[in-house]
């Protein structure tokens, strides 16, 4: 048995979908808290066992008699602008504490999200050394909180106290594709792109408030969910891997290049509106973003990864497109 909290997130949802899909697996109890009434669609195509709501898991693992393979942690207040720093305690530091200490006491691996938010503007680079962790300034609480608990774990590990047996944080850069309809604001640029462009006729980017980035041109590494999800497997599977592992492509790409893949996907001749950035995002923005993947190969990840225009093209032609854009 496989549980897998953030189940019907994006990530989640996709991780479910690759352990259905392509290893066989449907012994998985899903754990999640919807925030949009539709988020239940991220799961009618998923086969699992149980679905619990997320204060259900802990009383549930305590009292289980079910073997548990595995604890896929995905489940987070996963908002950039969130403000609350208390609720992200709890959500994002606590409950992940505790799933860390049941997974320790009954020897079950655990794996769960970091985030690239936790190298803020990337002064310190991009390199998932742990060495470095404390170097890092995340420009936003929801970064920090992942930054916390992932200087937590290690602290665990360091001052030799008990861990799961094998335990993995992965530091998610732009992740992108089907199943993150919920997540409005917080959704990927791609989906954002379509829905402008079928909309309106035109791609809405934000304008660089730097000189050395000219319109449209600030830089992400943009990593396909089903990347992604394979990834999360790989590690599941292998068995023997534990620490922190960045989960991008390596090759930071432009807004522009994501807006164009995305319009000529869509068969339409393409349109690019530049708007002002926000300003709460003044300042918390990260102009540049690309995965040190090396530690990730090094441990025996050898896939390729989606190209940005392969990855926009299955998503936009076999999801977004379709009627039923669920996956």
């Amino acid at each position: 048995m496989i549980v897998i909290t953030g189940g019907a997130g994006m990530i989640g949802s996709m991780i479910a979908w690759h352990l259905n899909s392509v290893l066989g697996r449907d012994d998985l109890v899903i754990v999640d808290r919807f925030s949009q009434p539709d988020q239940w669609q991220n799961l009618c195509h998923r086969r699992y066992a149980n679905y619990l709501d997320k204060d259900e898991l802990l009383p549930w693992l305590e009292n289980t008699g079910q073997k548990i393979d595995a604890i896929i942690h995905m489940g987070a207040i996963s908002a950039t602008t969130e403000r609350d720093f208390n609720k992200l305690v709890q959500d994002n530091i606590r409950y992940s504490q505790a799933l860390w200490t049941w997974c320790t006491k009954n020897d079950v691996p655990f794996l769960y999200a970091s985030s690239a938010a936790t190298y803020g503007n990337g002064d310190q680079g991009y390199d998932d050394n742990e060495d470095r962790l404390d170097e890092l300034r995340p420009l936003n609480g929801y970064g920090y909180s992942k930054q916390f608990f992932d200087q937590w774990a290690l602290r665990q590990v360091r001052d030799g106290s008990p861990v799961p047996p094998q335990w993995c944080g992965f530091k998610f850069f732009n992740v992108y594709g089907p199943n993150e309809y919920h997540k409005e604001r917080m959704a990927s640029v791609a989906l954002h792109s379509f829905n402008q462009f079928r909309e309106l006729g035109t791609v809405k980017l934000f304008k660089s408030n730097l000189p050395e980035y000219a319109d449209g041109m600030q830089l992400r590494d943009f990593v396909y969910v089903k990347d992604a999800a394979a990834i999360v497997a790989h590690f599941l599977a292998d068995g023997g891997k534990s620490g922190l592992y960045n989960v991008g492509t390596g090759q930071a790409r432009a807004f522009k290049d994501l807006a164009l893949a995305v319009m000529n996907s869509m068969g339409k001749k393409p349109s690019i509106t530049y708007i002002d950035m926000p300003q709460d995002l003044h300042g918390k923005y990260q102009y540049f973003t690309q995965a040190n993947i090396a530690k990730l190969r090094a441990a025996g990840y050898t896939q390729p990864f989606h190209t940005l225009e392969d990855g926009v093209g299955d998503y936009v032609q076999n999801y977004l497109m379709k009627p039923d854009s669920y996956c």
